[in-house]
């Protein structure tokens, strides 16, 4: 059984709920002429138009998958719309509603989809509260949190609740970047898409191993996307100036090298270059990567299994990647 922990969807019965009674929530939805619908938010945030395949029919989805050989996709709804800028209550009853249509979707056909809960993440108390829920009500197999809260690292925020409850629970957090809208130099040319998300999760992890929170929670599971963006790449420079740096002056407090924590975590294989995939797999070995197709985005991969056939693992490395790792890392799976 192949399983994809990177897809995205929508549950198109979130977006009715909003349209009946938005305000509730904080967010209205924006029809657009011979387009999807897009959400604006009361506290200003616009995001562009959903792609078509985000809100697609559950067999259109199924087929789409099993024309690849992927059995079993972990659902997370698109971070680009946690909205997490809305007033706390809002943000709450917001994510409750994405958890439970997003749930309501998975039960239609749990053979076939699982899902990762999305909380209310500014507030770490309502988003530990929430990720509870989600996990012994709605049956979460995991969290997915994007790697900023409006334009802040995560490891500069006080989280830890949230953390400590993953870690309770017993759960991954899957860290997806979001960049609604674009900065000044990554509006044109697709940037925001190859440069800003990647450097997005790049800069989130790296704010939580500087910031400590790795070594403050040993047992917590973290899932880094599209390869772990820059992380492998950079590590180097990463020691480098842990062992260089001023840490007074840089509030790095990291117990160890960012490098002896690469193994602590878990990256999704969509990174489009079988080269880069080989390199990751050397510096994490296969045992932490993966499946990930990013499903329903443009830059998704649109037959993961044949990316790890091309990067050139073995047969078992593919069994162990596609099926083993997801297993062992979703104990709710």
């Amino acid at each position: 059984m192949a399983i994809d922990v990177h897809a995205h969807y929508v549950p198109p019965r979130a977006l009715e709920t909003l349209q009946a009674d938005g305000a509730r929530y904080g967010i209205a939805v924006v029809e657009q002429a011979g387009a999807c619908p897009c959400l604006h938010f009361d506290y200003g945030l616009k995001v562009r138009p959903f792609f078509p395949r985000l809100l697609e029919e559950p067999q259109q989805r199924i087929a789409a998958m099993q024309a690849t050989g992927i059995d079993r996709q972990v659902l997370s709804v698109w971070a680009d719309i946690f909205g997490y800028g809305l007033e706390p209550e809002k943000a709450a009853l917001w994510h409750r509603l994405l958890n439970e249509t997003l749930a309501a979707l998975c039960q239609r056909a749990p053979e076939h989809f699982s899902m990762l809960a999305s909380g209310p993440l500014p507030d770490a108390a309502r988003a530990a509260r929430e990720l509870d829920h989600a996990v012994t009500q709605l049956g979460a197999v995991g969290a997915v949190a994007a790697c900023n809260v409006e334009g802040v690292n995560l490891g500069e925020l006080p989280l830890d609740e949230y953390w400590a409850a993953a870690v309770a629970l017993g759960v991954p957090v899957f860290l997806h970047p979001a960049q609604p809208m674009p900065t000044p130099r990554t509006g044109r040319f697709a940037l925001n898409q190859v440069v800003q998300y990647t450097f997005d999760t790049t800069l989130a992890i790296g704010s939580l191993i500087w910031s400590g929170v790795l070594d403050r929670f040993p047992t917590l599971t973290l899932i880094l996307s599209h390869g772990g963006g820059a992380l492998p790449a950079l590590i180097g420079r990463f020691d480098c100036m842990h062992g260089r740096s001023n840490h007074a002056a840089t509030g790095i407090v990291a117990a160890s090298p960012p490098s002896a924590y690469l193994r602590r975590m878990y990256y999704d294989s969509i990174v489009h270059d079988e080269m880069a995939l080989r390199h990751l797999a050397e510096r994490v070995h296969p045992d932490r990567i993966v499946l990930g197709s990013d499903d329903s985005f443009p830059p998704a991969d649109h037959d993961p299994l044949a990316s790890l056939r091309a990067a050139g693992f073995t047969a078992d490395e593919i069994h162990q990647i596609a099926e083993l790792n997801p297993r062992n890392l979703f104990s709710r799976l």
